[in-house]
């Protein structure tokens, strides 16, 4: 619903406090989720506002703690929660996301879904229907396999540091976007960068800027796909995740903002780029 770990931990906090203080709640899970839904519609309200102040693209905070699942679960964690699908649910208005997510992904019927938005099932329905009218075009006809993921980012990491163009052009699709956030606490760029060759000329200005640092890349599991943790000088720097179009890349998602890395694990272990 929220993007932001630290925000969906002080809507349960608060969910959790009103429910201790509640008198006569004979369903604990409806009040529950009635709850945390309408709080969590008070900060998407308040983020549009606030996200309009954002310096440069918004991406939504990276999750790092999929490694100890299942793989059914990973898989449907990575399906739920790429940076793709994220971006789409951010440009849906918070009561579509609410009735989309509640009913297509919670499984909850519209009469209680209903209640909860405080709207008729008929709105509610058409809340839903708009929503998933906009989210089809942001799910991949056939979603990269595990493997192909991670060989394409490995692969991009290396053209990447060695600074070797014509291996990055293979790799991307012509039409390919990289989205860099820094959130005007670090360098990023301003806008999304469209188009392969204008990715590789980012590139290989950034890899020049760098060059002559310890830099490090820990692969890792990042909202349930295959991503990566860049170091420099010892210091996580950002979070490197892609969206996959059969055997290139569609999309590169780049987090740079402290504030969304905070939980990011802090050793460094990992192959040296320079």
């Amino acid at each position: 619903m929220l993007g932001s770990r630290s925000d969906a931990e002080d809507v349960v906090q608060d969910a959790y406090l009103r429910f201790a203080g509640a008198d006569d709640v004979h369903n604990a899970e409806a009040f529950l989720v009635t709850v945390v839904t309408r709080l969590c519609l008070d900060r998407l309200k308040s983020a549009r506002v606030q996200r309009e102040l954002y310096i440069g693209p918004w991406l939504p905070e990276p999750v790092f703690d999929a490694d100890g699942l299942s793989a059914d679960a990973a898989t449907e964690l990575a399906d739920d929660l790429s940076f793709a699908l994220m971006l789409a649910l951010d440009r849906l208005s918070p009561l579509e996301r609410a009735a989309f997510l509640l009913h297509d992904v919670f499984d909850r019927p519209f009469s209680e879904v209903a209640d909860m938005l405080g709207r008729s099932e008929a709105a509610c329905r058409q809340l839903a229907t708009r929503a998933r009218r906009a989210m089809r075009d942001e799910r991949p006809a056939s979603p990269a396999r595990p493997d192909n993921h991670a060989r394409l980012l490995a692969a991009f990491c290396e053209a990447a540091a060695s600074g070797d163009i014509s291996t990055l052009a293979t790799l991307l699709r012509e039409d390919a976007i990289a989205i860099t956030d820094g959130g005007g606490r670090k360098t990023a760029a301003l806008n999304p960068i469209r188009g392969a060759q204008k990715i590789i000329r980012f590139l290989i200005g950034i890899a020049g800027k760098n060059a002559g640092r310890d830099i490090r890349i820990v692969p890792m599991t990042i909202n349930g796909a295959a991503g990566a943790l860049l170091y420099l000088d010892g210091e996580v720097d950002h979070t490197l995740s892609m969206a996959i179009d059969g055997d290139r890349i569609a999309a590169i998602y780049i987090v740079r903002n402290p504030d969304k890395l905070r939980h990011a694990p802090d050793a460094v272990c990992g192959e040296r780029l320079n």
